[in-house]
């Protein structure tokens, strides 16, 4: 029998006990000292690790932070926890000060309530992803796919 064979009836009711990822997100944040994009590129500057969490694909259409580290959403945790064999050789400490971020911050709140749970207590996410980031005029590199300008070109 498979889970699926005990699951044949239909039902619109949740399961008893679950969670609607609203509540989870509401959850996660609760946790977080969420930094505002300025807030969060002082903190860079002043030695919080930046982590880009986003897929190569939505980097490549969008842009990326200067400086900040790759880690993508799946390996996360196993790259950044002291105790895993996998970690990043720079996360052997729990007092790292990580601002992971995504496109506009939601898949980060989690992200970074993870990490907490793995004891990185300085953990936290930038409020509105990327794209406040980009929106509030700091460094960022064009997307991958950008048309590049020739020296001296004028718009008409």
């Amino acid at each position: 029998m498979t889970p699926w064979d005990r699951s044949c009836r239909t039902s619109d009711a949740p399961v008893a006990g679950s969670r609607g990822i609203a509540e989870v997100l509401e959850e996660a944040r609760r946790r977080l000292i969420r930094l505002e994009p300025e807030s969060a590129h002082l903190a860079a500057r002043a030695g919080a690790l930046l982590i880009d969490i986003r897929p190569a694909a939505q980097r490549a259409a969008t842009g990326e932070i200067p400086g900040a580290l790759i880690i993508e959403r799946n390996v996360l945790e196993w790259r950044l926890d002291p105790r895993s064999d996998a970690r990043l050789p720079f996360a052997d400490r729990y007092d790292l000060p990580v601002i992971v971020f995504c496109q506009e911050g939601y898949t980060s709140s989690l992200a970074a309530a993870a990490l907490q749970e793995l004891g990185l207590h300085l953990a936290t996410d930038l409020t509105g992803g990327f794209r406040a980031w980009r929106n509030a005029g700091l460094p960022a590199f064009p997307p991958a796919n950008a048309p590049r300008l020739q020296p001296g070109y004028q718009p008409a």
